[in-house]
């Protein structure tokens, strides 16, 4: 029951921040300063995760393949498709979860609670356009760029940890990465981008926005918000295979 009426609420929520901004010009320059925020600051770690997370895959294939039935490309060709369709997607969106969804959650119930939204609500600014809508644009803008990163660095990465181990040559990886290549996985995998980055930035907002309490409860706001967008992520992500890959 509680579930239902915070998803009712949160409906609502969206209903209020998807209106027409009460000024173009402070929105996109909120929307500027939230890209530099959610997807430019987040490049560092995306870079670090994805490069060793490539390797990490490719030197697990390579280990795994004793049959001499598989061709020398599989390892190419299972690090390109385990990356674009599962872990650069939503992995790094899991990852983005922790650290954009919590500093969204901080941020805006740190607003809450010193009463800044209170003094935008007597100023007759609408406080949740005025604050989540950049941030949405934010991350449906720059998210996918940060996936395309993210993939390039994972293939990038495990080519460098074959070439290092020795176990293969550049020639017969990048054949691999060629190999049986599908658009389709790339539109795939930037469409879940752009719903786990809707999901994200959304419902930390929300559970930013409706804090009560103190500096204690921001904290735990910022909890929730981390572990109800990971739940969120991994329940779309299911519906988004069935929808895209198995319809």
């Amino acid at each position: 029951m509680k579930f239902l009426q915070q998803f009712g609420r949160y409906l609502l929520m969206l209903r209020v921040v998807f209106t027409k901004p009460d000024s173009w010009r402070f929105y996109f320059q909120r929307s500027l300063t939230e890209i530099e925020l959610i997807g430019i600051n987040s490049l560092p770690i995306v870079a670090l995760m994805s490069t060793f997370m490539g390797a990490v895959i490719a030197l697990q294939t390579a280990s795994s393949m004793e049959s001499p039935l598989l061709p020398d490309y599989t390892v190419g060709f299972i690090t390109q498709s385990s990356t674009i369709l599962e872990f650069s997607p939503t992995i790094i969106s899991l990852i983005l979860a922790g650290k954009v969804g919590s500093n969204v959650a901080s941020e805006i119930g740190t607003m809450r609670v010193t009463e800044q939204i209170d003094a935008y609500e007597i100023m007759g600014v609408n406080s949740l356009n005025f604050l989540v809508l950049p941030k949405i644009t934010a991350a449906l803008v720059f998210f996918p760029v940060l996936i395309i990163f993210s993939m390039a660095l994972s293939m990038l990465g495990g080519w460098l940890a074959l070439l290092v181990s020795d176990l293969t040559t550049t020639e017969i990886y990048i054949l691999g990465i060629r190999a049986f290549f599908n658009p389709f996985h790339i539109t795939y995998a930037l469409t879940k981008t752009l719903v786990f980055g809707f999901l994200i930035v959304s419902i930390s907002s929300f559970y930013g926005y409706y804090v009560k309490g103190g500096s204690l409860d921001v904290g735990r706001s910022s909890t929730q918000a981390v572990v109800s967008s990971s739940i969120a992520i991994l329940i779309s992500n299911f519906i988004l295979t069935q929808l895209m890959l198995l319809s």
